[in-house]
């Protein structure tokens, strides 16, 4: 059987409610039989779904929001020291809760599979929710994006398995204790929270250093700082260490993916034995993060053939190249993709998916920070495709740094042979862009903001 409520989980308080990470874990607790109430700064579906459970759900922030019975104020990174309503839970010596230590008390008495990296963990911790309920285990899970299929980021299960997505960005991944724990890949993101890849590393470090005794790490044996943080980690007393990826040397060997349109088969060699399975969204990366999730599963006794047929029946998450509709012969897709990274890796999907399509992409920076640091990085990633829309940086969580605009993206593309055009006023783009298309191409809107909002506009101005 599933782990119940936690004492301190009875009667909960979320601010920001409405976040990825928050609501999934309102949405378990709820289920579990918690009266959960939180506020959030502007109505949603995802407000409504947890209204549809039961929850108490506040549109803006207001002290009065909290009730003096709340057993906890759940919180996130991003909530500022000023919110009223954090501030009337010091009045009331409420105690405050971060979402990772939330979330990890939902874990206890579960068996955890943590799935962390710099890229990749919704899609991962997807795949695995996916497949573990195909396969009638039942897990709970709590995932920072929407599953197309189940239509939703989180579920309480009565099942002993806990699938959770492990959020490096503010080291809060460090609180959970896992029987199985995914690293896709290490890379220096996050900037205002990390200095230096000796940062990362130790942080990482200590994410695994918290996998249960006798416990398993899942490891790429392709991406360079995963490589290097199995070289630190492989000594540590009780942990089995199983690597996974096309090197020569991996555990769980990719033997070949062959893309297919958009889907890959891929094949695998699993313990001597060779195992082909079809994974049903484009990109090589898609195809390893489901070979990560095979390897996870198989750690945690499944058999390897089930899982394989299970995966296959993953359709992807909302905002992971989502295509959100066809108008005038124009396909529009969504993607996730803030990193140069996953900008590449989400560009050459598509590529490889509709090679005689023209790619126009709509991105908009996410963070200042982040362009500060990877801008150049960003604008040559954008050289992959036939032409680009570059918006205003989505400042998120952060303040304005002088100096850093999304021009030093465009100067980059441009410096690498891209066609740019800048766009400030986000309302222009869907006409712009609408007149930039013709019959046959492919519109990627990519970036973590409100950049996705610009798909159906882009639509409506194909259809008129």
């Amino acid at each position: 059987m599933a782990p119940g409520i936690p004492a301190a989980m009875e009667r909960p308080h979320f601010i920001g409610i409405g976040g990825a990470g928050m609501s999934g874990i309102a949405k378990i607790l709820t289920s579990r039989g918690a009266k959960v109430a939180g506020s959030d700064s502007k109505e949603s579906p995802t407000a409504g779904a947890l209204r549809a459970l039961g929850a108490t759900v506040h549109i803006g922030h207001a002290a009065g929001h909290l009730a003096d019975d709340a057993t906890c104020v759940v919180v996130s990174s991003a909530i500022r020291a000023d919110n009223p309503e954090l501030v009337r839970a010091g009045e009331l010596s409420i105690p405050v809760v971060h979402r990772s230590d939330a979330l990890a008390s939902l874990m206890e008495g579960a068996r955890p599979i943590a799935v962390a990296g710099t890229h990749g963990k919704t899609t991962t911790t997807s795949m695995l929710a996916v497949a573990l309920t195909e396969l009638s285990l039942d897990p709970s899970y709590a995932i920072g994006g929407d599953l197309a299929g189940p239509g939703t980021n989180a579920t309480h299960g009565e099942g002993e398995i806990f699938v959770a997505e492990a959020d490096e960005s503010d080291r809060s991944f460090q609180k959970y204790d896992p029987e199985v724990a995914i690293v896709l890949n290490v890379e220096l993101d996050h900037h205002a929270n990390y200095a230096s890849m000796d940062e990362i590393y130790d942080s990482f470090e200590t994410f695994v250093g918290k996998i249960v005794p006798d416990g398993t790490l899942v490891i790429s044996a392709d991406q360079a700082g995963a490589v290097e943080l199995t070289r630190r980690v492989r000594d540590q007393s009780a942990l089995k260490v199983v690597t996974y990826g096309e090197a020569a040397t991996a555990d769980v060997r990719v033997q070949k993916i062959n893309q297919r349109g958009l889907t890959s088969e891929v094949t695998v060699v699993l313990n001597g034995k060779y195992l082909t399975f079809t994974v049903s969204v484009p990109g090589r990366h898609y195809a390893l993060n489901a070979v990560a999730a095979l390897a996870a599963g198989v750690a945690l006794g499944i058999p390897a053939h089930n899982l394989a047929s299970a995966l296959g029946k993953y359709t992807g998450v909302k905002r992971r190249l989502q295509l959100k509709g066809e108008a005038a012969g124009v396909q529009v897709i969504d993607s996730y993709a803030h990193h140069p990274t996953e900008m590449t890796a989400d560009l050459e999907a598509m590529r490889g998916a509709a090679s005689d399509a023209r790619l126009l992409v709509v991105f908009q920076p996410h963070l200042f920070s982040r362009t500060q640091e990877l801008g150049t990085e960003m604008g040559q990633a954008l050289a992959l495709a036939d032409a680009s829309v570059v918006l205003d940086i989505y400042p998120a969580r952060e303040d304005p740094i002088p100096g850093i605009t999304s021009t030093l993206i465009i100067d980059a593309a441009r410096a690498a042979g891209a066609d740019v055009t800048a766009v400030h006023d986000k309302a222009k783009v869907p006409e712009a862009v609408a007149g930039m298309a013709k019959p046959g191409d492919l519109v990627l809107t990519m970036g973590a903001g409100d950049v996705t909002d610009l798909g159906p506009q882009i639509l409506d101005h194909l259809s008129s």
